[in-house]
């Protein structure tokens, strides 16, 4: 399979774990969002050097990848691209943060260490936690989900729009990048001289393709509104995720978890 080809494959199958007929799938999608969103303000709000704290909010995408029955190396995989774009953010950190906060076994370790750990583990769990969203949650209810927040709906409709015409734009490129390969056989990529007519082609391609579907949904009663399968009502069980949720972060956020689980197992030992 080409990449061009595995590329929509991931998507589409991304597409298809958030239409599954699940109970975390099933919670109303403005919930999610906002447990979302609060999840990744409090935690890129800790201290950067609070390790310990930051790692208590692993918790929560643990939990739900389990329990929604999400794969943590599927989603690593798709993931591969993102998370070293946050190494990179805090890699200079050791270099200008060189103060000693602590020596084992005689190598010196710098706060820089510290906050660019810290870092790593925002990053990566705000991303899982963005990824456990779109996983759960069909594009159409996070754009209902947007809209309900009040976001501009020009705004909520292009991301609709752009979402929809991925699709287009990678079946263009997997149709023109086939052509030219059953042309030029043997040869490996695309050849720099052909690059100018090819990216030409594939925007003509592209829009026609684009006009010739935005004819359609006018002729489908189109009127810049959408509609979304399923339950969108506030039930008990969407009450019950958020105030859990939220009670937890807050607790996570306020009290240090794990220092508190390691002072109290301390306090067993010694009984």
């Amino acid at each position: 399979m080409s990449k061009i080809g595995k590329a929509i494959y991931e998507i589409e199958n991304l597409s298809d774990t958030a239409q599954k007929d699940i109970w975390l799938n099933n919670l109303n999608p403005t919930v999610k969002l906002f447990v979302t969103l609060l999840y990744i303000s409090l935690t890129v709000s800790f201290p950067k050097y609070d390790i310990l704290g930051v790692l208590s909010m692993a918790l929560y995408p643990l939990v739900i990848f389990t329990l929604g029955d999400i794969s943590f190396r599927i989603a690593l995989h798709r993931l591969r691209f993102v998370l070293p774009i946050v190494a990179v953010m805090g890699i200079f950190n050791p270099i200008f943060d060189r103060e000693t906060v602590a020596t084992i076994h005689g190598v010196s370790i710098s706060s820089g260490w510290f906050s660019f750990l810290t870092l790593m583990i925002k990053g990566i769990l705000t991303v899982f936690a963005t990824y456990f969203l779109i996983a759960t949650t069909t594009i159409e209810k996070i754009c209902y989900s947007l809209k309900k927040l009040h976001l501009p709906q020009i705004i909520v409709t292009q991301i609709l729009l752009m979402y929809r015409y991925i699709f287009v734009l990678l079946a263009e490129v997997k149709k023109i990048t086939l052509a030219y390969e059953l042309r030029a056989p043997g040869q490996k990529g695309v050849h720099f001289k052909a690059w100018g007519s090819l990216v030409g082609n594939l925007l003509i391609h592209t829009f026609e393709r684009a006009q010739n579907l935005y004819d359609s949904m006018c002729l489908r009663g189109y009127t810049s509104e959408f509609r979304i399968q399923g339950n969108v009502k506030i039930r008990a069980a969407d009450i019950i995720f958020l105030l859990g949720t939220s009670a937890l972060f807050v607790v996570f956020r306020i009290f240090s978890v794990f220092e508190l689980a390691g002072s109290l197992i301390e306090k067993i030992l010694k009984i």
